[in-house]
């Protein structure tokens, strides 16, 4: 309750405070004893008394209610106000698309953390979730993508969502029991990157982005990758490629009878070239976050948030405050007089 109040209490006109100092003035020298009278009169004894009574029990209930109507009227006029403070975030102007590819082949652990083997699809989620986290202030999309690609995220601000479907993002290995984000098995990156592109094209965003993220050759899908890349190019969307994976790293017997490393670099390269962006290739968890970096370098985010102030008026309470003490006082003080 008292640290609610700490956080939302404010005065919008505090200056009006310091009239306050000559309040506690008047009531210190209020309180001070005064000079003794020079000439005294015995025979006035019973008025005298009279006049400490009125004098004693003004002090004792009228002052204090006369000072405290004065100090609640200073206050409403510093007007007391309940605070609520909201960040509103503007985004940058850049939409930006993850292509993220879920193959049977990103199952492949020749990456590694603190020295435990780990899962390219791991590694790419922990480097991708760390990316978002730096751009709070740019629409993001995803698309999860095999044989076929599929619309995980729409282009959001809303990025905890969009966190949550990344981490979401399954293999398909109906033989342990783990039903895939895409069932139908393959690298269709062609169709990937056209999903993606259709996702930004009636996007108003000053600059366009799609990061491909994928560790094969394509070998399904309806329209090529280099085809794919032509048309991007006319909508004026770049497109950064990251290879992922070790030259050593190999699938499983269970996926492929004769295991073999799949990378079509040549071809991940002209898609970043013919887009105007550029190609990465990492081989370790850290070259995947320097390029990561690199990517949020070329792309910087002009960040802008708003920040609206709601103010609730308190001041109605503080000088109705003030009016019931004054009027209290002087009623008090005149049915004093009137007895007298």
């Amino acid at each position: 309750m008292i640290e609610n109040f700490i956080v939302h209490f404010r005065f919008a006109q505090p200056a009006w405070l310091l009239l306050l100092i000559p309040c506690l003035l008047l009531l210190v020298l209020r309180r001070g004893r005064g000079a003794r009278g020079a000439v005294v009169f015995p025979n006035l004894g019973v008025l005298l008394s009279l006049g400490k009574k009125v004098n004693r029990l003004a002090w004792n209930i009228g002052l204090p209610l006369a000072f405290t109507s004065l100090v609640f009227s200073i206050l409403g006029m510093a007007r007391p106000v309940w605070r609520n403070e909201y960040q509103s975030r503007v985004a940058s102007g850049i939409d930006i698309m993850i292509a993220f590819d879920v193959s049977l082949s990103m199952d492949i652990d020749d990456f590694r953390m603190s020295g435990s083997p780990m899962r390219r699809i791991d590694a790419a989620k922990r480097v991708v979730d760390a990316f978002i986290s730096r751009r709070p202030d740019d629409r993001m999309g995803l698309v999860g993508f095999a044989g076929r690609p599929v619309s995980v995220s729409p282009i959001t601000l809303d990025h905890d969502w969009l966190r949550g479907g990344l981490d979401g993002l399954q293999l398909h290995r109906p033989d342990r029991g783990f039903p895939g984000t895409v069932e139908e098995q393959g690298t269709a990156i062609g169709s990937a990157l056209a999903t993606a592109a259709t996702r930004l094209d009636n996007r108003e965003a000053k600059s366009k982005i799609i990061v491909l993220i994928t560790d094969g050759a394509s070998n399904s899908g309806k329209i090529s990758p280099l085809d794919a890349a032509k048309h991007i190019k006319t909508l004026g969307i770049k497109t950064y490629t990251v290879a992922i994976g070790t030259k050593e790293g190999r699938v499983s017997g269970s996926i492929q009878r004769f295991p073999r490393q799949e990378f079509d670099l040549p071809t991940l390269r002209t898609i970043a070239r013919e887009t105007g962006a550029e190609h990465f290739w990492a081989q370790s968890l850290e070259d995947l976050e320097k390029n990561f970096q690199t990517i949020d370098n070329l792309e910087k985010t002009e960040s802008r948030s708003l920040t609206v102030t709601d103010d609730r008026e308190l001041y109605m309470w503080f000088l109705g405050i003030s009016l019931l003490a004054a009027l209290g006082a002087a009623g008090y003080i005149s049915l004093n007089r009137t007895t007298i």
